[in-house]
């Protein structure tokens, strides 16, 4: 795995493709503050109940100038699918070789069911409007993760 990112930190930047396959860069959000997250599987429980939580949150945040991108391994037609059953208006952005995830320590040894597995590490990232990594957030729960952004981010 990857170093953990640290508050003050350059947020790696990188361009991936959205759920239409277009490219979607994190320079190109400059000037905002970004919530990043990364989740293991679009379309499972977990997953949907986070996306679900940005979507329901996404109006506040937003007028709070906050912008939300959610990250997985996901190729686009799968995330396409997902945007769509759910109603996210977000981008949902692929990285099916891990390297984001990589570069923002979101993916290596974790433990599932009580085993060890490597795969994506469900975490999130405030990044200030200059690319800096405000605050990570490590093994997230699915559940209650948003709402405690929002208490954090005063919303």
């Amino acid at each position: 795995m990857s170093e953990r990112l640290q508050p003050g930190d350059v947020a790696p930047d990188f361009e991936l493709p959205d759920a239409d396959a277009s490219p979607v860069s994190l320079a190109s959000l400059r000037g905002k503050r970004v919530i990043l997250y990364f989740y293991p599987a679009a379309l499972t429980p977990g997953c949907t109940k986070e996306a679900v939580d940005f979507q329901g949150s996404l109006g506040d945040l937003e007028a709070a100038g906050v912008a939300v991108v959610g990250i997985s391994p996901d190729k686009p037609a799968k995330l396409a699918k997902f945007r769509e059953k759910e109603g996210l208006t977000f981008p949902l952005l692929s990285d099916p070789d891990a390297e984001v995830l990589r570069a923002y320590g979101a993916y290596g040894e974790k433990k599932l069911y009580g085993r060890t597995v490597v795969g994506v590490i469900r975490s999130t990232f405030l990044v200030d409007a200059d690319g800096k990594i405000e605050k990570p957030y490590y093994n997230v729960k699915a559940t209650g993760h948003v709402e405690r952004l929002r208490r954090e981010l005063g919303l």
